[in-house]
């Protein structure tokens, strides 16, 4: 229990399974942490590493739920509970669009931090909606911040932000990434991302143009296409009808 309080109130993620039922040994619990870290068990006969696998792979997409599991005296029951951070939304390029996407984004729960070095454009004046403003070069305020529950967009349409961003995002465990720009402008990203040596695994991952097509050309109407697109990517689905 120290070591779960001590996770959560670092906003750190992790996943705790129980023993509830079956050939085992009730009430034992074993906590999980990405990258397979454990502490605790299960009791003898449960195959912890099948566990800590389903563990890890719930944690990421932020699900609970009951797991049965083969022993040499039965089946055992065991119900695994994630924690993970909070959803985050990082939101690159204090421009207009980010103004009412920060609105949208809170609405539906996100925490949202808006980075941008420009301080003309990040201002508390325009962004005191924001929970965060970060006033620094993007890649410089995403490197160690971005976990699982992390969704990154990129609003600034600029190469010399936006590259070295991605260099950071892709890589990582965020779970949405995507950016802004017409179809000709992502064509010249990923040549100069993979002029760069970026693996094509990594540049697949990246939702550009951003948002979803809905013809929309105010700023709001496209902050909509993106957190749209976001909702859906975070339930797994593509947005598509």
């Amino acid at each position: 229990y120290e070591a779960l309080t001590a996770a959560l109130a670092a906003e750190q993620p992790v996943a705790v399974a129980t023993v509830i039922g079956g050939a085992g040994e009730v009430g034992a619990k074993l906590l999980a942490r990405p990258g397979g870290e454990t502490i605790g068990g299960l009791g003898a006969g449960l195959p912890e590493q099948s566990v800590v696998q389903d563990m890890l792979a719930m944690l990421a997409r932020a699900e609970s739920g009951t797991r049965r599991y083969a022993t040499p005296a039965g089946e055992a029951e065991v119900f695994i509970e994630a924690y993970p951070p909070p959803p985050t939304m990082f939101i690159v390029g204090a421009v207009h669009i980010a103004i009412p996407l920060v609105t949208f984004a809170k609405v539906l729960g996100f925490r949202t931090v808006v980075v941008d070095a420009r301080g003309a454009f990040a201002t508390p004046e325009r962004f005191a909606h924001a929970d965060e403003l970060v006033n620094q070069w993007p890649a410089e305020a995403l490197e160690g911040r971005l976990n699982s529950n992390s969704f990154v967009v990129l609003l600034t349409h600029d190469p010399k932000l936006d590259d070295p961003a991605l260099k950071v995002a892709l890589p990582s465990p965020a779970r949405y990434v995507g950016a802004l720009g017409s179809p000709n402008t992502h064509a010249k990203r990923l040549v100069r991302l993979r002029d760069e040596g970026m693996p094509e695994e990594q540049l697949a991952r990246l939702h550009a143009p951003i948002g979803l097509k809905i013809g929309g050309n105010t700023p709001e109407e496209i902050a909509v296409s993106i957190i749209a697109e976001i909702v859906a990517a975070r339930h797994n689905l593509t947005g598509k009808s």
